[in-house]
């Protein structure tokens, strides 16, 4: 059962109220996106694109936003993104309606969003371990996973029916709301005290000194390297929903939503089940046998579409994202209990940096699935997910023990 004794913390509650408002947001906009660039492209490569739009400022602005989360307010860092992201949603929404928006203005506009969604990442994490402390952290990132979740799962139904009876425009405009009420439901949190770094350290020492960090600590390279690793051949397969639904099930934008809506699923059981072990879940091994799963189930999804109707590929986009879920949780708390302190915020910008290589992957399997199919490419991408966690798991032993 969930743990959710960490409501009875004030600022942890707006915490919450925050990531879900906000992840309504996020999904939405993720759904919106990839059906209106599927709308103006008819392209999955392209749709791939402009999935890697999204998430290629994070590479660029993880370990600066790190850095900023360490000097700081976090809670007011978080509030700033929360209006950037909702005038960028405005901006597509406003151009959509009036229709004169282009693959362009989609790419654009989404790469500035994206600036502002690396600095929310490395914020969030680093102030929820201001407000629930070191012991408490896998259980406030599985209670904070739950409910992103569920915002997850509401904004997928919900973008999916606004897109099929009010069209691409609406839907960012509902985008643009979500994301201005999660940021108002920060106005009346405070800022824990934390380490602060030297006051005459600029940004840019900030940063390079956290380069060495990560070069001179294994652990942090590993863990990158892996999450990375997740992202680029694990959290990809989102890029080939759009193409998934419309082309291959024929079930339009609604069918696109539940598709997004049963990854928020198997998400909020992964992390539900993990708040009830955080005690103890948490180390390298639990991580390792996630991504297994994760790559195993991707390879599973492969075959779906040709063996299973729309329920049937629901269940397995469950399978595959009650473990890339786990693997998320595990990757962001290992980052921050394995660095100190005062470079918490640096340990949340690692992740993101890990995380902007979506790109990469978003990439490729756009090409792969262009070229040889979605099934294919799901295929492909699965395999060596689960390749990477088998070889990691044999040359780096000590992530096990972690």
């Amino acid at each position: 059962m969930l743990e959710t004794s960490l409501f009875r913390v004030a600022d942890f509650r707006a915490l919450a109220a925050c990531a879900f408002l906000n992840s309504i947001g996020m999904m939405a906009e993720t759904v919106t996106l990839g059906w209106l660039a599927l709308e103006l492209t008819n392209s999955p490569f392209l749709v791939g694109v402009a999935m890697a739009a999204r998430m290629l400022p994070l590479f660029f602005v993880g370990v600066p936003a790190g850095v900023l989360a360490d000097r700081f307010p976090r809670h007011r860092l978080l509030m700033l993104t929360g209006a950037g992201q909702a005038a960028t949603s405005a901006t597509l929404g406003i151009l959509t309606q009036v229709g004169v928006v282009t693959l362009g203005h989609l790419l654009l506009v989404t790469l500035a969003a994206g600036v502002f969604r690396g600095l929310e990442h490395a914020a969030r994490q680093s102030y929820t371990h201001d407000v629930v402390g070191a012991g408490a952290l896998v259980n406030g990132f599985a209670i904070l996973g739950v409910g992103m979740r569920f915002g997850w799962f509401l904004g997928s139904l919900g973008a999916g029916a606004v897109i099929a009876h009010r069209g691409s425009g609406a839907a960012y405009l509902a985008v643009a709301i979500a994301y201005l009420a999660g940021s108002a439901a920060l106005l009346w949190t405070s800022a824990p005290a934390r380490p602060r770094p030297a006051a005459t350290a600029s940004v840019w020492r900030s940063v390079t000194a956290f380069v060495g960090v990560v070069r001179t600590n294994p652990t942090v390279l590993v863990l990158m390297t892996l999450t990375a690793g997740a992202e680029i051949l694990g959290f990809s397969h989102q890029a080939l929903l759009p193409s998934l639904a419309r082309d291959v099930l024929h079930v339009g934008p609604e069918g696109l939503g539940t598709l997004n809506a049963a990854r928020s699923a198997g998400g909020v059981m992964a992390l539900i089940a993990a708040s009830a072990r955080s005690s103890t879940l948490g180390g390298g091994g639990p991580f390792i046998a996630a991504l297994v799963i994760f790559g195993a189930s991707l390879l599973g999804l492969g075959v779906a579409p040709h063996v299973v109707d729309l329920a049937g590929v629901v269940v397995v986009l469950v399978v595959v994202n009650a473990a890339g879920a786990l693997a998320d949780l595990l990757a962001q708390s290992l980052l921050q209990l394995s660095v100190p302190g005062n470079l918490r915020g640096r340990a949340g910008g690692a992740w993101v940096v890990a995380i902007g290589l979506a790109p990469l992957g978003q990439l490729q399997i756009g090409a792969l699935a262009s070229l040889f199919g979605v099934s294919a490419a799901l295929g492909a991408s699965g395999l060596a997910l689960l390749a990477l966690a088998v070889v990691a798991a044999a040359l780096f032993p000590g992530v096990r023990r972690l």
